[in-house]
């Protein structure tokens, strides 16, 4: 069924309308339940979250939560990033890109269903695998209450972190995220958790809570 919140989320874009409102009939063809999450088309099977759709610069796109598990018979699947452990996305840059792997994105989305249903899970690198930053491990050695905060932080806020600051391939760059998001991890959030008090429910927040009302 068409959620409300997402056809007032596709009559705002300026860009890939078309295109994600055609990946959207695909998604809601297969029964997915449709919502707005992340600001974004968010489709689930029984409550789980299984694909989210993505409008870029450059591309478009739709993600699949789960998209390792997968077997991508089609070799088509790309990583949001090089340190992306579950998700997968499929890109597209013209409406011609869906036409043509119609048959292909359902088979994707079917297979997808089918691996929740199973119940499989993703099993995730542990904490202690993951490669802190020296800039950022210089800076919780330099202040105990941080370093304090980020280990009462869950571990998939942790990975969030660590992630985005060894992504950044200058070093200047590593330290300004670092000093950017010092005072979210002394306040307890994640990456994306909204800061402001105002958001109780969202999992992002733009400072305009437009999405909330």
């Amino acid at each position: 069924m068409m959620n409300p919140k997402v056809d007032a989320f596709l009559v705002k874009l300026d860009k890939w309308q078309a295109e994600l409102s055609l990946l959207r009939s695909l998604l809601l063809e297969m029964g997915l339940e449709e919502d707005l999450k992340w600001s974004s088309p968010c489709y689930s099977h029984e409550k789980s979250n299984l694909v989210i759709l993505q409008g870029f610069k450059e591309y478009f796109a739709i993600l699949f939560f789960k998209g390792v598990l997968l077997t991508d018979t089609g070799k088509i699947f790309s990583k949001p990033g090089e340190n992306t452990q579950s998700s997968r996305q499929i890109r597209f840059t013209h409406l011609e890109d869906i036409l043509s792997k119609e048959t292909l994105i359902k088979a994707y989305i079917q297979e997808a269903i089918e691996v929740e249903k199973s119940g499989a899970k993703v099993t995730l690198k542990k904490i202690e695998e993951y490669v802190i930053p020296d800039e950022f491990q210089n800076a919780l050695e330099e202040d105990e209450a941080l370093k304090t905060a980020f280990a009462r932080l869950t571990p998939g806020r942790q990975r969030m972190y660590l992630t985005h600051f060894a992504e950044a391939k200058q070093e200047a760059t590593r330290i300004a995220r670092i000093e950017k998001n010092k005072n979210r991890i002394l306040m307890g959030k994640g990456l994306g958790d909204c800061i402001c008090g105002l958001s109780q429910k969202m999992p992002t927040c733009d400072g305009s809570h437009k999405h909330a009302r």
